[in-house]
Parts: structure tokens; C-alpha cells; sequence
């Protein structure tokens, strides 16, 4: 039988990663798990547009300020959903493509279960996993449990 010991959690900060995030509380308790909670800062910065360029030390900066941010938002989201059991969290910011980095965290921690959150969308894309899920569900060396969210309807759909 299954018995995840490290899960990871990659979130954008929207209500449907913070719902990967509750499944993935309720998953620890009962294994005894530790989760990791990855949110990942994409490292394309345009400095130019059109005949408007900002120098570099502008960019390193808001660079900065998006790591703190982060930081501090990956922390409200822990304590915000800290409602099940005595739960080790463990929280990283990277910079990179977001699939690419996930996949990256995986095998640096060692996890055995990722529980990634794909964003509903409308009309003919709904039937379609959103880009970072799908790349994550295809690479992945572990199980991924991926949540769907359709409106107030939740699916979950397990990818082995």
C-alpha cells in the first residue's frame, strides 16, 4: 500500500492551490508526512518594451521584493490552513519555469507524492490540463494527484 512520507505542493497563491494544499494536510496527518510547499517565480523578466527599457538593478530588485513576497505569502498560506494535526511544513521559493523547477524540487526532497492544482478554464480548454500541471503529471518520477476545480465542483483526478 501507498504511504507518502514526502509530499510536495506547488502553489500560485489561488484558492485552487490552496485546496491542493488542505488535501495534502489531510494526506500527512494520516501518513505522518512532511509537505513541502513550492511556489515558483518565473524567471523571465522583460526589461524592454517597445522604446522603454529598465536598468538592471531595477529588475534585480523587484526580483528581491518578489522573493520576499512570496516568502511572506507562502507563510500566510501555512497559517491560514494550519487546522489539521501537528503537520511539518517545509516552504521554498525558486526562480526558473515553474514545471521545470517543480520537478526539480521533487527529486531534491526525495518526494513520493506531488499534488498539483489545475486551474478550471471555459469553453473547449476546460477538457485540457493547464501547462505546468501537464508538463508536471508527464515528467514526474513520483505519483501526482491533480485537483480540478469546476466552480463550486471539485475532481480529482490521481496520474501514476
Amino acid at each position: 500500500m501507498f504511504h507518502p512520507q514526502n509530499i510536495l505542493v506547488p502553489t500560485d497563491f489561488s484558492a485552487d492551490s490552496d485546496q491542493a494544499f488542505r488535501t495534502a494536510q489531510s494526506i500527512a496527518s494520516r501518513y505522518h508526512a512532511r509537505i513541502f510547499l513550492l511556489h515558483v517565480i518565473n524567471s523571465v523578466v522583460q526589461q524592454c518594451v517597445a522604446d522603454y527599457s529598465i536598468n538592471k538593478s531595477i529588475a534585480d530588485r523587484l526580483l528581491s521584493e518578489s522573493i520576499v513576497f512570496s516568502n511572506e505569502k507562502l507563510q500566510e498560506t501555512i497559517d491560514k490552513n494550519q487546522g489539521i494535526g501537528n503537520i511539518k511544513v517545509i516552504y521554498n521559493v525558486r526562480r526558473g519555469k515553474p514545471y521545470e523547477e517543480i520537478l526539480e524540487e521533487a527529486v531534491q526532497r526525495d518526494v513520493d507524492l506531488i499534488i498539483i492544482a489545475s486551474h478550471g478554464k471555459t469553453g473547449l480548454r476546460k477538457y485540457f490540463i493547464g501547462s505546468v500541471a501537464e508538463k508536471v503529471i508527464k515528467e514526474a518520477k513520483c505519483p501526482v494527484l491533480l485537483l480540478r476545480s469546476r466552480g463550486e465542483e471539485e475532481v480529482l483526478l490521481c496520474i501514476l
